[in-house]
């Protein structure tokens, strides 16, 4: 099993770390105690659950990142820090006050699951273009997102993939994503995580 190469594992940090400010960034406004939420999926309270949880049960990671279509180099954590690793997730937040009413849902149910999917409206400017949400009950077993930011000068675009075990405990995640500034080749990125029990 290869070990992340400085260099390699300093790229990919920087793209993850890229991500994950625009997620900083986007959430703290929305954060006041007294405000309801959208009525949507609570993918944050979703997030805080498992940090906590994974905390405390202290399980392994292995991570597969590949950049520009390099091939996957591998790093096993015996202790990661799971907010840390979770962090960009967070991007898929869509259960704010503000977006009351921006987001379509439909739902579908099949074999005993049950698949919410919330799509973003034409005139609504947020990241989130899409989520979808597979449950077992209460128990959710599959999220997946798509978000997309630009500007000007910068493109993001990220599929965002969460899948958890029938106990309702995370079992991996995958980031698909590709960024483009104007002047630069568009850089494409792939990222895995398994958690190890």
């Amino acid at each position: 099993m290869r070990k992340l190469r400085p260099y390699r594992a300093a790229q990919a940090a920087l793209i993850l770390l890229i991500g994950g400010v625009g997620a900083a960034c986007s959430s703290g406004a929305d954060e006041r105690p007294a405000r309801r939420p959208a009525g949507y999926f609570d993918t944050q309270g979703l997030l805080d659950a498992q940090v906590q949880r994974l905390q405390a049960q202290h399980p392994g990671l292995e991570k597969r990142v590949s950049l520009r279509g390099s091939t996957p180099e591998t790093q096993t954590l015996a202790r990661p820090d799971w907010a840390h690793e979770l962090q960009l997730f967070y991007q898929a937040d869509i259960n704010k006050p503000a977006l009351r009413g921006a987001y379509q849902m439909q739902t579908t149910d099949s074999a005993g699951l049950t698949r919410r999917t919330f799509r973003r409206l034409p005139d609504v400017d947020h990241p989130v273009t899409e989520m979808t949400v597979l449950q077992a009950g209460p128990t959710v077993r599959e999220l997946r997102a798509t978000v997309d930011q630009e500007n000007p000068l910068f493109f993001s675009g990220k599929q965002l993939r969460l899948r958890f075990a029938a106990d309702g405990t995370l079992s991996s995640y995958q980031v698909l994503g590709q960024q483009k500034l104007v002047g630069f080749d568009t850089t494409r990125y792939v990222a895995r995580g398994r958690v190890l029990r």
